[in-house]
């Protein structure tokens, strides 16, 4: 067990999780859009509670042990209470802090963290499971692994399809590129075909894209509390930037946004559904008679905050029926590397969601997360469900009308 942390005078980062935690006023306001206090209907799992976890923690009043490390690692920074705080809190920051204090979970999945971070190993190891029908019979060995096992969720949230080509911006060479499209890691391959319909959409805006190298940007290390790692990452980042020339960075997948921000503060990062949408007056889509079912990932509704941009521009395909998820619930459990380290607290978001999905009868799901989507993919097969799911950006590229 470690030993408390001094009491007086409170140090950095001690004194910052003090400060941001006396912010709180307890008033109450953020337990009915909190996803893990609804689960479990105790206050430790609420944001109010684990502020003073944090706080007691930080001036020394209590000792990190595992059941108070348990709370705070349940929760999934999904930052609905943010949106709701009447005191403007900063508890995505203070989460942030408090974990980096604590260091790594002892029951994080370092070695597929590790895996996943390494876009080019994952995409051969990929290409090599495609070899050898690995989808066809991943429930199979997943079925032989332990309930809790994060390698048995991994299998049953490996996508069945065969990755395709990383994505690669066109025109000319001579122009300076205004925006600049950052990959990142397991999006760089599960969410190529996302990225490449964003260049599309974009160039037919009449912007012009580069596209940056594939690496992670370090937000699984940054909400995981591996402080050091997730500094190296952001380095890497501010490297890439200032080779790219650019004046704006975009990312297809919102869960990377706040990460990226974090590394390069000052630098205007985007989701292109903002972009798009602004100049949606020059995009004319083909009709698409078909319902579908809108995931709003937590991350596009609370840092992109394009959840009403998003809307408006699929609904601009005409004959498409847009139907948004209703909330609650409030999250579906996916949340970075919470769905490998809790699969059961995991399953129970990701089931309240589906379910709210099928009462809106939809012929496919649309979500701009990648981990939401697979995590949510992988529950609808195993339901039976048959729902397809996809990017909205690449539905939107599929239906675009070829310029004259």
């Amino acid at each position: 067990m470690s030993m408390p942390l001094e009491k007086s005078p409170l140090h950095a980062p001690a004194g910052r999780i003090a400060e941001l935690a006396d912010q709180c006023v307890q008033c109450g306001l953020c337990l009915p859009v909190c996803p893990t206090y609804a689960l479990d209907r105790n206050e430790a799992e609420s944001p109010r509670g684990r502020i003073a976890i944090a706080s007691a923690l930080a001036r020394g009043l209590a000792e990190p042990d595992a059941g108070l490390r348990e709370h705070l690692d349940h929760c999934l920074g999904c930052l609905n209470c943010e949106k709701v705080c009447p005191a403007n809190v900063q508890y995505g920051e203070l989460l942030i802090e408090t974990r980096a204090l604590l260091g790594p979970a002892p029951r994080r999945p370092r070695l597929l963290l590790g895996l996943a971070k390494r876009p080019a190993l994952l995409r051969a190891l990929r290409r090599l499971g495609g070899w050898l029908a690995l989808p066809r019979w991943k429930n199979r060995l997943a079925r032989r692994l332990p309930q809790h096992s994060p390698w048995r969720t991994a299998l049953l949230d490996l996508p069945t399809g065969t990755p395709v080509a990383p994505v690669r911006a066109s025109g000319n060479k001579s122009e300076q590129p205004r925006l600049a499209l950052f990959p990142g890691c397991v999006a760089s391959i599960d969410d190529a075909e996302a990225q490449q319909a964003a260049v599309t959409l974009l160039q037919a805006a009449g912007f012009h894209v580069s596209v940056l190298p594939a690496f992670c940007c370090g937000a699984m290390d940054l909400h995981g509390g591996a402080a050091a790692t997730a500094e190296q990452a952001a380095q890497q980042v501010r490297r890439a930037w200032a080779a790219s020339g650019a004046s704006q960075l975009l990312s297809v997948t919102p869960g990377c946004l706040g990460t990226l921000r974090r590394a390069l503060p000052g630098v205007s990062v985007f989701d292109p559904v903002e972009l798009l949408a602004a100049r949606a007056g020059s995009l004319r889509f083909r009709p698409l008679a078909q319902r579908v079912a809108l995931h709003l990932p937590c991350t596009q509704i609370n840092v992109a905050r394009t959840d009403a941009a998003l809307l408006q521009l699929l609904r601009r395909v005409p004959e498409l029926e847009v139907l948004p998820l209703p909330r609650p619930p409030y999250c579906c459990g996916a949340a970075g590397s919470h769905l490998l380290e809790f699969p059961a607290r995991a399953g129970q978001l990701r089931d309240a969601t589906l379910r709210q999905a099928a009462t809106l009868e939809p012929q496919q799901l649309l979500s701009s997360n990648i981990g939401c989507r697979l995590h949510l993919a992988a529950g609808i097969d195993q339901q039976g469900l048959h729902w397809p799911s996809q990017h909205p950006l690449a539905l939107l590229a599929r239906q675009l009308e070829p310029s004259p």
